[in-house]
């Protein structure tokens, strides 16, 4: 499942390279003006749209829910900016049927040199704080690239619609008892513009994680 916002660049390689290693593929665009909607669905996806920009965390939970309507167990997330490399997708699976989890989160930060410098602080500070309040060690929070079970999502709350609601999920799962693991993936970057706005997505997770508490 992919959420996507003016993902033109990148999305018809990306949903191609996914279906070599997974049939179904859902991308959610969260209001693009560009040709993501056309090209995901040439490329095979089956795509749900917001009429109008809702954020990451809107994307991601209209596309838990398709996939829970269509009776799946699991759900694989990925951004859609090609920063995720689909050959690591068989890493995820073999996690998934050889231990207990009920999510997996793709770590980044065993070899994060090629990170920009400000977003791997970002992450390490992040991870950090929410390490601190799970109680174990977290080494990459901000990783959009998870498979997660969805019986165990649906028994949680999650009230947050844009990038906080990775951290949030995180704690909601290990705060539910359910079991959390990582696996080291590639990390790509090239020239693409991120969709975080750094000074109002910060101030939406820290507010987040004031009200938490």
């Amino acid at each position: 499942m992919i959420p996507c916002l003016n993902e033109a660049g990148a999305i018809g390689l990306l949903v191609r390279a996914v279906r070599e290693h997974l049939p179904n593929v859902i991308v959610v665009d969260d209001g693009s003006r560009d040709d993501t909607v056309q090209l995901a669905t040439q490329a095979g996806a089956e795509v749900l749209r917001h009429e109008c920009t809702r954020g990451k965390g809107a994307a991601l939970k209209t596309g838990w829910q398709r996939a829970a309507g269509r009776g799946f167990a699991w759900a694989l997330c990925m951004d859609g900016d090609g920063q995720h490399a689909p050959a690591d997708i068989p890493k995820f699976l073999a996690r998934a049927g050889s231990g207990k989890a009920a999510l997996i989160v793709g770590n980044r930060m065993s070899d994060a040199a090629p990170m920009p410098w400000l977003r791997r602080r970002v992450n390490l500070w992040m991870s950090r704080r929410l390490s601190r309040a799970a109680s174990r060690e977290l080494p990459d929070t901000q990783c959009g690239f998870r498979l997660m079970r969805l019986a165990a999502w649906s028994a949680v709350e999650l009230r947050t619609s844009h990038f906080e609601i990775e951290s949030e999920l995180l704690l909601a799962f290990i705060a539910a008892g359910h079991a959390v693991e990582f696996v080291p993936i590639q990390v790509i970057y090239k020239n693409e513009q991120s969709k975080i706005s750094p000074w109002r997505d910060a101030w939406r997770w820290l507010r987040w994680m004031a009200g938490r508490r």
